[in-house]
Parts: structure tokens; sequence; C-alpha cells
């Protein structure tokens, strides 16, 4: 499990138009103590939280590397400490593909840093122009290959709807950022947040959003993408804070606390509709088998896809057997005539 420690813009050179760490974090600024982060690990790993597995302690929110090295050596040596006391297992930093030269990455690896979440967003560098991130898309790819020749495991983190980025640039991103072979990726719909230069513009109509279906769209086509180039897509969607909740916590954008599901089962509608149009001329009741933490998924939203299929089919019934042998992202349509057929996640376009 990860347990996230937030920096609060700590290192940033300058701020990117969609930015306002406190409502991402949730959280007013602590001073990262010892016992700070002790606290931190302790509540994230106590009865009824914790799922078993290594602990990641992850300096998000900021640009670790861009901290003065004072800093950082303090920050590393008490997560060293924790993890000579087996509290932590692993560290991750999140930094800027512009601020990964070779000094520094040896620096990260004499002390013990395993993972680094590299802030990436577009592979598109007028796009990157626009949100004012300060670096190029070359710098990424500089960036990913060192690390990785260093050693570390690297996690990217993309933004789909920035300002000037479109369908097609999103897909290059995607191919670019494939190409690199990171270890692992996040992804999330671009939303605005208060007290932002995004949204200033968006007051002004000078920036429009994705809409839900559009957002859902692109992020499922990346989702497959990825599992096809065996890359974890590890978050998709913005974890929900307190201050999020609140009115005008967001002030436009395509927000759900569990993006990911919808993404998911918009995939599995995909492949039920699929199977239905290439197998069932005429069968009334089918029978779909999945993996059982699928089931759902491919129900969709408040039963949403079953409710989609028996209309747009007139089917009369439609049952959902879990099968745990099936691998997760797999569904399977039993038939009279052709007996089962099924599809894989990554076997959409």
């Amino acid at each position: 499990m990860i347990v996230p420690v937030f920096l609060m813009n700590k290192g940033c050179p300058h701020r990117c138009i969609f930015c306002n760490t406190r409502q991402i974090a949730g959280k007013t600024e602590e001073p990262l103590t010892k016992d700070h982060l002790r606290r931190r690990v302790a509540r994230c790993i106590s009865p009824g939280r914790h799922a078993g597995g290594p602990v990641e302690l992850a300096f998000y929110g900021g640009n670790f590397t861009g901290m003065p090295k004072r800093e950082q050596a303090r920050l590393l040596e008490i997560t060293n400490t924790l993890m000579e006391e087996d509290l932590i297992h692993r560290v991750r930093i999140a930094t800027r593909p512009d601020d990964l030269p070779p000094d520094t990455l040896a620096f990260l690896s004499q002390h013990r840093v395993g993972t680094i979440e590299i802030g990436v967003q577009s592979m598109i560098d007028d796009v990157l122009e626009r949100s004012r991130r300060g670096h190029t898309a070359q710098d990424v790819v500089r960036s990913v290959r060192l690390a990785k020749e260093r050693g570390f495991a690297v996690s990217v983190h993309l933004m789909a709807g920035l300002p000037g980025d479109t369908e097609e640039y999103f897909a290059e991103t995607i191919r670019k950022i494939i190409a690199l072979k990171p270890d692992m990726v996040r992804l999330h719909p671009t939303l605005v947040f208060p007290e932002t230069t995004l949204a200033a513009m968006y007051t002004a109509g000078e920036y429009l959003p994705l809409t839900m279906a559009n957002a859902v769209s692109l992020c499922k086509r990346a989702l497959t993408q990825f599992d096809k180039a065996g890359i974890p897509l590890i978050r998709l969607g913005l974890q929900e804070t307190e201050l999020m909740k609140m009115p005008g916590g967001i002030l436009a954008g395509p927000f759900h606390p569990a993006f990911r599901s919808l993404v998911e089962a918009s995939i599995f509608l995909d492949m039920a509709v699929q199977l239905l149009l290439k197998y069932n001329a005429m069968e009334k009741r089918v029978c779909f088998s999945v993996c059982p933490r699928d089931i759902s998924s491919f129900r969709g939203e408040r039963n949403g896809n079953i409710h989609t299929l028996m209309t747009r089919f007139k089917l009369n019934d439609i049952t959902i057997q879990p099968d745990p042998a099936l691998e997760r992202g797999t569904l399977v349509l039993a038939l009279a005539h052709h007996g089962s057929q099924q599809l894989r996640r990554m076997d959409q376009n």
C-alpha cells in the first residue's frame, strides 16, 4: 500500500495553471517531522485499513528534487530510519521531468528511493506550454530513460483534457508513453479547481472541460492500450478529498468518486455488445461469466449496463455467473449453439 505525504507545492519552480494542491491533498500544511511521518504511517496501517503487503511512503504534491538538497536528505534520513524499523518498506518521490539530472538520481539511489513518479501530464509540447509546465516532451524522454537505467521503478502521471489537448494529441501521448515503457501510470481527467489560472480561464469562457462521456471514452482507450503493453494503470481518476466534496470544491470537469469504475463499466458494455452482435441472433436469455471482482463493473453504475443490454437486444433475462478461474477484464458469453465465447479487455480497440 502507498502512504501519501503531501509536500504542498514545495520545490515547484512555478505554478501550473491547473494546480491547487490543497484541494487535491485535502490537507493544510504540516511540518514534515519524524513524528508526523510516523503518525501518518500508523494511521494508514491501523487495523481495518491495512490490507497487508509492502508499505511504500510517497512524497506527493510537489517537486521533491526541486527542494534544497539539505531538506531532501533530512526527509530521506527519516524514511531510512522508518525502513530500518520495518514500518515502511519502500520510498517513492514525485518530481518533474526537467529536474532529474544524473547527480540527483545518484543521490536518490544512495538514499534508498525505489520509485520515481514523474509529472508528465502530456507529450505534446503545445499542451505543456499552455499549461505552463515549464518542460518539454523531450525532457520526459530523457528523464524516464535515465531513471530506468539507474534501476528505479518509474511511474508517470498523465492528464486528459488539458487546454489545447485533442483526441489525436491524447492518443499520441499514450503511444509515446508506451514506447518509453514506464513501470506504471497514473491518469485522470483535468478538473477545474478554485484559485487556479484554469478557473479564471473557465470563468472567462476560454477553457471548456471534457464531458464525462468524453473523459470515459478517452480513458478507456488509454486503459486498454496500457493493458496491451503490459503497463499497469495503477490509478484512474483523482481520489476524492473532504475539500473536494465542499460546495465549490470543484468548479467544473468530469469528476466522479469512482471514475475508474465508470471506465471499466464502459469497457465491459462494449465487450458484451460485441459478443451479442457476433454470436447471439435469436436467444432471449443469455449468461455471462466474469471474474467475481468484475461483477460490479459488468453491471455498471446502478445496473446501467444490464438495462442497456436488455433494451438494445430485447432480452428477457441476463444471468451473471461468477467464475474465479477467469482473469480480471475477461467476459465470457455462454451460447447454446456456439459454445462459450470470450473477450478480454486488452482485446478492445
